[in-house]
């Protein structure tokens, strides 16, 4: 199972961290892959995780994601 942790910056301005996970994908990068291809979706609705809360993040309302840095910026 492969997880990671989003930040996804609403078209509102706000900013959320999530975890999402999928027990169906062991790779962390198919995993981005998946969840940029489900929010591109006319329909794209995505479960995650902010905290101990389940939030559910449709497409239409999402500006922009980063993906959790692995390892030091520079």
């Amino acid at each position: 199972m492969a997880t990671t942790v989003l930040r996804v910056r609403l078209i509102s301005g706000d900013r959320m961290d999530i975890t999402y996970d999928s027990p169906d994908v062991s790779d962390p990068a198919e995993l981005v892959e998946h969840v940029i291809s489900t929010l591109a979706q006319e329909s794209g609705v995505l479960r995650a995780r902010h905290g101990d809360r389940l939030v559910v993040l449709y497409g239409r309302g999402i500006a922009a994601i980063e993906v959790a840095p692995r390892g030091a910026v520079l």
